[in-house]
């Protein structure tokens, strides 16, 4: 078996931990920062406890592939999804308190178990979705900024 490929990124937000975290857990606020091709469904009653499911549908027109994951592990300030599917591994979100703010760090760590599948997201989809996941988090470090100001 091939070890898992690792993407991994970080940002300094100016917002409390609580804040941040509060962006990753709660649906509404996590579709204001997701790729506008990706949906997240709860599978069932939406919850980021060990156990809860849900599927990422990626929206593209007539395939409409999806993920789905469970959390695995669950403290304040750390939500870690498992997936299992043309993709397998964890995404993992780690709210690190500082003196100015927030170190928020994602870690996508995976397998492609099939190798067409591989090839190809090797080959055409890699660097896309590491910059992906640098805009992805540009976008959340502007949501919970959004969100820290309005609640102080």
């Amino acid at each position: 078996m091939r070890s898992p490929q690792v993407f991994e990124q970080s940002i300094q937000i100016r917002a409390s931990a609580t804040a941040v975290e509060h962006c990753i857990t709660d649906l509404t606020l996590m579709h204001r920062w997701l790729n506008p091709a990706l949906r997240c469904e709860p599978v069932g009653e939406w919850s980021t406890d060990i156990g809860r499911q849900s599927r990422f549908v990626i929206q593209v027109p007539l395939l409409q592939p999806s993920l789905t994951s469970v959390v695995v592990e669950r403290e304040p300030g750390l939500v870690v999804w498992q997936f299992k599917g043309f993709f397998e591994g964890r995404d993992r979100w780690e709210c690190n308190p500082e003196l100015d703010g927030t170190r928020l760090v994602n870690r996508f760590e995976f397998t492609i178990p099939n190798p067409i599948v591989r090839f190809g997201f090797d080959r055409f989809a890699a660097k896309w979705t590491q910059e992906d996941m640098k805009a992805q988090l540009r976008r959340l470090k502007h949501v919970a900024e959004e969100v820290y100001q309005m609640g102080k």
